[in-house]
């Protein structure tokens, strides 16, 4: 019987799969409703836990026609890494990019109760882990990177694929310098405060000193933000303009408070 396939937005579980303990026609009903609803949506696999079954099966379709039955399987070991663009009926019209190990072997059982080994590489160890995935309650969305997490996130309010040309991120690298910019000088102005009352000339001269070089290296940290940040921007075009007129702005702030600290201290410390 086919079954419909649970999509996005309706929640999957997040516990794992149940495994299989017993071998019956209740079993081998769910089997033949995966490859049911296989073939009338023309898939290459599915989990019982997209039809909403929670048991640990998968069924996958060879090229010649004939189904590959998997029940309780679990990844034993692989190596190799490989970054690929994938799609899953669970988010229809939307893909992302996943870094899967390259090559696996699986341990399964079959629908007589032996346990089978499985070794599977390329397209079908990476189809493989997307099933499996399915088997812990989840999607290939924990194993993306931030970055690429925040463009599908995007994707998933926009209702389809937005590229990384028409995608502009939450947050960039160059946030986290203008953090540290931000940091020193509050650090210059504490030290400032500090010197307030010590007379003495010669510890007042090593803080006036040692504020110049930090004041220095800000300034060139500031220097590093504007450029990094514009490479940064210039990665995703839909937020350039936007992204070059914040880096600017802040950066002349950033300077400007630079500015007043160092100008207190020049009259108060040196």
């Amino acid at each position: 019987m086919v079954k419909e396939i649970i999509e996005y937005p309706a929640q999957l579980s997040v516990e794992y799969g149940i495994n299989v303990r017993v071998f019956d026609e209740k079993l081998f009903s769910l089997i033949e409703d995966l490859k049911d609803t296989i073939n009338e949506n023309n898939l290459q696999a599915l989990s019982a836990f997209q039809i909403g079954d929670y048991h640990n099966v998968i069924v996958l379709k060879n090229e010649d026609g004939t189904f590959l039955e998997l029940i309780n399987p679990k990844v034993i070991s692989h190596s190799g890494e490989v970054t690929t663009k994938e799609t899953t009926s669970y988010y229809p019209n939307l893909s992302a990019e996943v870094t899967r190990y390259e090559n696996i072997s699986i341990i399964y059982v079959d629908r007589s109760g032996e346990n089978q080994v499985l070794k599977a590489d390329g397209e079908l160890a990476i189809l493989l882990q997307r099933k499996i995935d399915y088997t812990f309650g989840s999607t290939f969305l924990p194993k993306l990177s931030k970055t690429e997490r925040e463009r599908f996130e995007a994707s998933l309010e926009f209702g389809s694929d937005i590229g990384y040309e028409n995608y502009c991120p939450v947050s960039f690298f160059k946030d986290k310098i203008l953090k540290v910019i931000k940091i020193i000088t509050a650090l210059l102005f504490l030290v400032f405060l500090i010197s307030l009352p010590i007379e003495d000339k010669k510890i007042l001269s090593y803080i006036w000193q040692s504020q110049l070089y930090v004041s220095y290296f800000t300034v060139l940290l500031t220097l590093v933000y504007v450029i990094y940040g514009r490479y940064e921007g210039s990665k995703y075009t839909s937020c350039t303009s936007c992204q070059i007129g914040n880096i600017l702005g802040s950066a002349f702030i950033a300077l400007v408070k630079l500015s007043v600290v160092m100008t207190l201290s020049f009259f108060f410390v040196n």
